[in-house]
């Protein structure tokens, strides 16, 4: 099997989409190498990690039998996300599968050669991991879960179900290219709406509690959760700051694991 078939395989998986093809005996075991910016005990994320293999065995490619699937887990660390993309190139896998921009961006700076498939990353044009999404280009392709204009519709939402917002607390991480991008477009509609932004960072989980409370000391104010690997692990402790100040909250659906807090 051509090492191309071998990643329209891999991305089919990764989607879950129900494909005809099936895997053909080869004469040599296939390696993917798998970066994942979450903790490795993440529920939510394990979840995902049992489709994706349940998927691939449908598709005829078993762990142990035709593939070996090394897995690097950085938990939200960016220095341990890049260690970890330059030992996964070092195995020489047939192809890496990438989740988040956390992901895609370290293994597009040490790579041009290694098929890589990304998911859940936003705009990739725009973050310079493809040429178009027509026409990838290079040694990356992938799937988008979304376009950064929902970021508006998100701070709709958050008005329809609590319309008294009037300051909005964007907890965001602005060192990828999707924090920024979301950032810009909630910012971009916060006057039609008649809201006061305030961004805070999820990088450092301690300060991100300090800033919410503080936010929080306001009344009418309201929580918008971009996604990001950070968003995902620390995801539990903002589900909670959000309940414990009662702020109404909006997120995006890749953070959720549990139901929003009450208005």
């Amino acid at each position: 099997m051509r090492r191309r078939e071998f990643i329209t395989l891999l991305g089919g998986a990764v989607a879950a989409w129900p494909l005809a093809a099936r895997a053909q005996p080869g004469k040599r075991m296939r390696r993917v190498g798998a970066l994942m910016p979450y903790a490795a005990n993440d529920p939510q994320v394990q979840t995902r990690n049992a489709a994706f293999l349940q998927a691939l065995q449908q598709l005829g490619w078993t762990v142990g039998n035709n593939v070996q699937i090394d897995y690097r887990w950085s938990a939200g660390n960016e220095d341990d996300t890049r260690k970890y993309a330059a030992e996964l190139i070092a195995l020489a896998p047939d192809v890496i599968f990438a989740s988040g921009s956390a992901a895609v961006g370290p293994l597009r700076r040490a790579t041009s050669n290694v098929p890589i498939v990304f998911v859940v990353t936003p705009d990739p044009v725009g973050a310079g991991f493809v040429d178009s999404l027509a026409r990838p280009g290079g040694n990356i392709t992938g799937f988008t879960p979304y376009e950064y204009g929902i970021g508006a519709k998100w701070l709709e939402v958050l008005k329809q179900i609590a319309p008294s917002v009037a300051r909005v607390a964007v907890v965001r991480d602005p060192t990828i290219t999707a924090g920024i991008g979301l950032w810009g477009a909630i910012q971009s509609v916060s006057p039609s709406f008649g809201v006061e932004l305030r961004p805070i960072d999820v990088r450092d989980a301690g300060e991100m509690e300090r800033a919410l409370a503080a936010f929080a000391g306001s009344p009418n104010g309201g929580l918008i959760l971009t996604g990001s690997a950070l968003a995902v692990v620390h995801r539990d402790l903002i589900i909670a700051l959000a309940a414990r100040h009662r702020l109404p909250a909006a997120r995006s659906t890749m953070n959720a694991t549990s139901p929003p807090p009450a208005a």
